[in-house]
């Protein structure tokens, strides 16, 4: 059983609302064990909303549309899929009373536009579920001229967000299951890392990839996010969770034999959550210095609950004057070794921490004090003693700054398990 998704706005054509209803839709097909291979966006136009849906129907056999089952004039999917099923639409009475009802109990008149929202496609069925104004409907499809093609089916559900979700998860999934006949799961787990590139784990990763191609048991993709670091992602499809755990886990196993240390967490884990972790555990705390960094570290570690343990405070030090008044740091150029280290003293000394962790740098577009843009020193002071390295991102500003906050709490992060070691 394959099921694609069709999103339907102009709005979403245009960026004005960001698709995250095909996201979460593929999610809980994954999770269902239901193929999609496919997701498609449409605007409100008839002919092209007829298209994509009779494409999704040659490639699938299930297609779930979202969005444009709503009141008023651009609110056509109930057209487009009679189209595709060559039917009328049909005004279906109870649908009416229901959005009566739900009128009434606002203790609101209905608009007499809403009445087009119980215009349902001859042959298609209603969802039982119906949490707004909007039905949801089950419509089946002959594919070919006689309907050699086998009955497939187009489920049209809200794009309000939560109307739809209590749709596909109530009516939806159990509908294609039954359909699908025999269950599969498909799971998977996401190894979060940072301090290779792309290319570069693909690399390390080339025969386990090559052995999975051969066995089918699972796949592996990369996925590069920014400050989240660089994620590794392997799925599983399986009769059961207990075994498509399994295979994740020896697929894990092998690809952290080559990975190492580069991996710093699983799924749900993020960099500032695994740092926090790993100073609390140490009875350690954290002072932070940022000038390039402009206090993304602080942020990225406050959005952690319970931070408040490990972090002391950050000085977010742009001017010289700041530099060298507040943290103690000499009269050197800005973007300099000696310029992190007394940075990361200073944040230690002036707030109290046990740890220091300081960034200096060039953002760009421009150079700074002669550093060229996207060099960036970090400094580190832990146990007495400071470190610095030097790092150069060639990207635009945003991601200059996004990179090196990552980069500097993989630092801390490395040193405080080597300090264990």
């Amino acid at each position: 059983m394959r099921c694609e998704v069709v999103a339907v706005g102009t709005e979403l054509l245009l960026g004005q609302i960001v698709d995250t209803n095909s996201s979460w839709i593929g999610e809980q097909l994954a999770l269902a064990g239901i193929d999609s291979h496919f997701q498609t966006k449409v605007g409100d136009n008839l002919g092209r909303m007829t298209a994509a849906l009779e494409q999704a129907l040659d490639r699938s056999e299930a297609v779930i549309v979202c969005g444009g089952l709503g009141p008023t004039p651009d609110d056509i999917t109930r057209d487009a899929i009679a189209a595709v099923m060559g039917v009328g639409l049909r005004r279906d009475e109870a649908v009416v009373e229901r959005i009566r009802a739900m009128f009434y109990r606002r203790d609101r008149q209905m608009p007499a536009n809403n009445l087009q929202q119980a215009d349902v496609p001859t042959g298609a069925r209603v969802m039982d579920v119906q949490p707004g104004t909007a039905p949801g409907l089950i419509c089946p499809v002959r594919r070919g001229p006689t309907g050699s093609g086998g009955e497939k089916v187009i489920y049209a559900v809200p794009g309000v967000p939560w109307e739809m979700q209590k749709m596909v998860s109530e009516c939806v999934l159990p509908d294609l299951q039954a359909r699908a006949g025999e269950r599969h799961v498909i799971r998977s787990r996401i190894l979060r890392t940072w301090g290779h590139s792309e290319s570069g784990l693909a690399e390390l990763l080339e025969p386990e990839m090559r052995r999975l191609d051969s066995t089918g048991e699972a796949t592996i993709a990369f996925l590069a996010s920014g400050m989240e670091g660089l994620k590794v992602r392997i799925t599983a499809k399986a009769a059961d969770d207990e075994t498509a755990l399994s295979v994740l886990s020896g697929v894990e196993s092998r690809a952290r034999a080559v990975i190492g240390d580069a991996i710093f967490g699983t799924d749900d884990d993020t960099m500032e959550s695994v740092v926090l972790a790993l100073m609390r555990s140490r009875g350690l705390t954290l002072g932070l210095a940022e000038s390039v960094t402009g206090g993304l570290i602080a942020a990225r570690l406050t959005e952690v609950p319970g931070a408040s343990d490990v972090l002391k405070g950050a000085v977010v030090p742009y001017d010289r004057v700041l530099k060298t008044g507040v943290l103690g740091a000499p009269d050197v150029a800005a973007v300099s070794e000696e310029m992190a280290l007394a940075m990361a003293a200073g944040a230690c000394r002036v707030l109290g921490a046990n740890v220091g962790l300081a960034t200096t740098g060039a953002a760009g577009p421009e150079s700074h004090e002669g550093a060229e843009p996207g060099t960036v020193w970090i400094g580190l002071h832990l146990d007495g003693d400071g470190e610095a390295v030097k790092v150069r991102f060639n990207m635009a500003r945003t991601m200059v700054r996004q990179l090196s906050t990552i980069t500097a709490l993989n630092l801390l992060r490395t040193r405080l398990l080597n300090r264990d070691g």
